[in-house]
């Protein structure tokens, strides 16, 4: 007989057929009810036991989290919240179970306890929802892309090189720590190092990502990214995935149009293939909010966000006219923002874009056109000199969530601006060669695929959306 999934059951009609289902035990009532979950739905399935028919031993093995083999019949429920029950003929529990140290007790616990306890937090309703979501949206994006003629592609996880440009990097080495070779001037001699030279876990694969691009014509990454930076903050993570597609022949036109397409595409999929979890999320989400005081509140429950995305076109604002904006608001003119806007130049913060979304617009908003002060060496520069054509996508509740731009094809613009940074060409000949080689317009975008996950479930915490979070002094399991 194959078994079948509690998803499966609850789907279906009272047949008095005679089924088999494993899961784990999620309550156990008057030696009677067991509310069985297998990890299919939010949902479990209650298990009704006859007691006389059991050993007692038996019987006070049923503990929370337990796992068991269940056959029975599949009837009509008597009680309420289900349509279907099943009758135990047969009752198996499968290996071992501790009642009185099993941590995951059916009561409310703290997000932080849970994280503590990560190997297990996926046994409860929200922390499997979570994970149910982010499975989908990982489908989605593959999805996206195949439909759209993209070819994935595995960029290096290590790097000689430093995309991004920041320097917060992970070493990797296989020198003695104790006793490293050191060259002529006392410095460690890494080219008597695994790779001759020193190496780092990549913070990104777009590099990467372009040279394949100019030759497959659309690509895309989605892979594990690492930055260094001692942040200890609700957005962080030293490990973290990365979605990034890299397009030969396009502009920075096109660049927002398939970032806006994505997007839509992405959150349209978990609407309609994730309801069930989504509206308890909902719900659980406006139970908090409904604790906070009304000027933390969010001004959008979670699924009216993700239709807000679903449903809206996003608006297009060059960085100039999104400052002019800013800097005639009421929140600056009354300094009731953190960091209030003075001149051209200023980097954006979380405030600024939240605000032309949430207030001035009313709609997801594209920034593009920002001051190439404030951005990467790889961005194209446009003919103002002041400014590159770099764009951001900003969603209601967590500001910018996907950074992209046209990439500087010009050979000698690209060599001029790394020569500012004092990035050496050495280190990026493979890169420059391919300006150098039927150079052409090309564009490509990233999104961090946690944060999205924290959109998508109002997860306000991104180490709960990832199942084991690397941060500052935390590399548990």
């Amino acid at each position: 007989m194959n078994t079948s999934t509690v998803a499966e059951l609850l789907s279906q009609d009272a047949s008095s057929q005679i089924i088999e289902v494993k899961g784990w035990v999620r309550t156990f009532r008057a030696n009677r009810f067991i509310a069985l979950n297998d990890g299919s739905t939010l949902n479990n399935i209650q298990c009704v036991v006859d007691f006389e028919n059991f050993d007692e031993t038996l019987l006070k093995r049923i503990t929370t989290g337990a796992a068991l083999h269940i056959k029975g019949e599949l009837v009509e429920s008597q009680g309420k919240g289900q349509k279907v029950e099943i009758v135990v003929s047969s009752l198996e529990v499968l290996g071992d179970s501790d009642p009185e140290t099993y941590p995951i007790q059916p009561k409310k616990h703290s997000f932080e306890f849970l994280r503590e306890n990560a190997h297990l937090r996926t046994r409860t309703n929200t922390f499997s929802a979570v994970m149910r979501i982010k499975s989908a949206l990982s489908f989605a994006i593959h999805k996206y892309f195949t439909e759209n003629g993209f070819y994935n592609m595995h960029t290096p996880m290590i790097t000689g090189s430093d995309a991004e440009g920041a320097g917060e990097m992970f070493r990797i080495t296989t020198l003695d720590a104790k006793n490293p070779p050191l060259d002529e001037n006392g410095e460690v001699n890494f080219k008597e190092d695994f790779f001759g030279k020193e190496a780092n876990l990549t913070v990104s694969g777009q590099l990467e990502a372009e040279t394949y691009a100019m030759s497959l014509g659309k690509v895309y990454t989605f892979g594990p990214t690492f930055r260094a930076e001692n942040s200890n903050t609700s957005r962080h993570l030293a490990e973290f995935w990365m979605v990034e597609p890299e397009v030969a022949f396009m502009d920075l036109a096109g660049n927002m149009d398939l970032a806006e397409d994505f997007m839509k595409s992405v959150i349209a999929y978990v609407l309609e293939h994730n309801k069930e979890d989504l509206n308890f999320l909902d719900q659980r989400l406006f139970d908090e909010e409904k604790t906070k005081p009304q000027t933390e509140r969010s001004p959008m429950r979670l699924i009216e966000k993700l239709k807000f995305i679903a449903d809206n076109n996003f608006k297009r604002v060059s960085y100039t006219e999104a400052i002019d904006i800013l800097r005639n608001s009421k929140p600056n003119k009354k300094k009731k923002f953190k960091y209030l806007i003075n001149e051209w130049g200023a980097d954006l913060q979380s405030e600024h874009e939240r605000f032309l979304v949430e207030k001035h617009f009313k709609c997801p908003v594209i920034l593009f056109d920002y001051p190439a002060n404030i951005k990467a060496f790889y961005m194209r520069l446009n003919d103002d000199e002041k400014t590159v054509r770099a764009m951001d996508v900003l969603f209601p509740g967590i500001g910018e969530i996907v950074g992209g731009s046209q990439r500087e094809e010009r050979l000698d613009v690209l060599k001029n601006k790394m020569a500012e940074l004092d990035i050496p060409e050495e280190e990026l000949w493979w890169y420059l060669d391919l300006r150098k080689y039927g150079t052409a317009v090309h564009s490509g975008f990233g999104l961090g695929f946690e944060r999205l996950v924290m959109f998508a479930t109002g997860m306000s915490n991104i180490r709960d959306v990832i199942p084991y979070p690397r941060t500052p002094q935390n590399a548990e399991f």
